[in-house]
């Protein structure tokens, strides 16, 4: 019998390198629908950049023309006379009320908020959870004039008690020490404001630690942890930087805020090293009481502490922008 080999078969020839892909053939392929979606992106983003520069450009030369002509140190003066000869006035006054009134808000408004939104995601029943929300989310619909208008004609008579308690017992700092003026002072500002930004904090914060995955939390429970230590080593460590950005979203609405400040603060150029007394002021406030009084020299001056403020605004929500690009860990909740 005749036995016939068999030659093996040929391996199959290695893949040759992919045709290249012509990048214009391409986008010529999307419809007209997509290249019409991509132009006005990308002109909605352009617009916004240009938009900016032009602020800041308009901001750099009416504030250039200012400082020019101000006989005082622009950073360190206590004094605000833009309308005098020579012209003399500084920020020092404007920089230290927006700065701690600020601080004292967040203070307040971080801790209650994250509260809140740790108990509405993982505390309460949904339906009482769906309703505080809904209240939280009344409160970032309220206007600013009703803010102040509430802050001047109901919070400001009813702290007096407060004031006088922290007068009692805390007075011998020097920072809580309080002469029975009316209370309309950086502290009084500090507590509306933390009301103020209590609702943006709060549905950030909520939404942050909605996208928590579940499998950590159910394997934190699985190996007997309660449900604060849940919380704990598994929530708060991944809405972190939410929060943080969400906190930084509040300080520039509170940096910012003008009519309920300037309806709630009893202003002067003086800085007391008592938060219970009156003085002080704010950029946005001190804006907005003084521009429709002020010369032509006197606006530029304004112009120029708006520069101010447009420059730590830029700076507080860039800090944001970079939390969360160095913490990898919240990027959607893909993990």
């Amino acid at each position: 019998m005749d036995i016939t080999t068999q030659k093996p078969a040929a391996p199959p020839a290695a893949p040759g390198p992919a045709a290249p892909v012509d990048k214009r053939a391409a986008r010529g392929a999307t419809r007209p629908g997509d290249r019409i979606f991509l132009g006005l992106s990308r002109g909605s983003g352009i617009f916004v950049l240009v938009l900016m520069a032009a602020i800041a450009a308009f901001l750099t030369y009416r504030a250039s023309i200012a400082i020019s002509e101000n006989e005082a140190n622009f950073f360190t003066s206590f004094d605000w006379n833009p309308s005098g000869i020579p012209p003399e006035f500084g920020i020092a006054v404007l920089a230290f009320g927006t700065v701690v009134s600020s601080i004292i808000a967040m203070v307040i408004a971080v801790p209650v908020s994250v509260g809140i939104a740790l108990f509405i995601t993982h505390y309460a029943p949904r339906r009482l959870g769906g309703l505080i929300a809904y209240v939280i989310d009344l409160l970032a619909a309220v206007p600013s004039i009703v803010y102040g208008l509430w802050g001047a004609l109901f919070l400001v008579p009813h702290l007096e008690g407060l004031y006088g308690w922290l007068d009692d017992y805390l007075g011998w700092t020097g920072i809580f020490e309080w002469n029975d003026g009316a209370p309309r002072s950086l502290f009084t500002v500090g507590i509306l404001l933390a009301i103020m930004i209590l609702p943006i904090i709060t549905n950030v914060s909520r939404e942050v630690f909605r996208q928590v995955p579940r499998m950590h939390e159910e394997a934190a429970l699985a190996l007997g942890a309660t449900r604060w230590e849940v919380i704990r080593m598994s929530v708060l460590p991944f809405g972190r930087s939410g929060v943080i950005s969400a906190s930084m979203l509040g300080l520039g609405r509170a940096l910012g805020e003008t009519m309920a400040v300037a309806m709630v603060l009893s202003s002067s150029f003086d800085i007391n090293a008592s938060l219970l007394d009156t003085g002080g002021g704010t950029f946005a406030q001190n804006i907005a009481s003084k521009f429709n009084e002020a010369t032509e020299m006197g606006r530029d001056a304004l112009i120029a502490s708006g520069l101010v403020l447009f420059v730590i605004t830029l700076l507080v929500n860039g800090a944001a922008r970079l939390i969360i690009a160095r913490r990898k860990e919240y990027s959607g909740a893909n993990a």
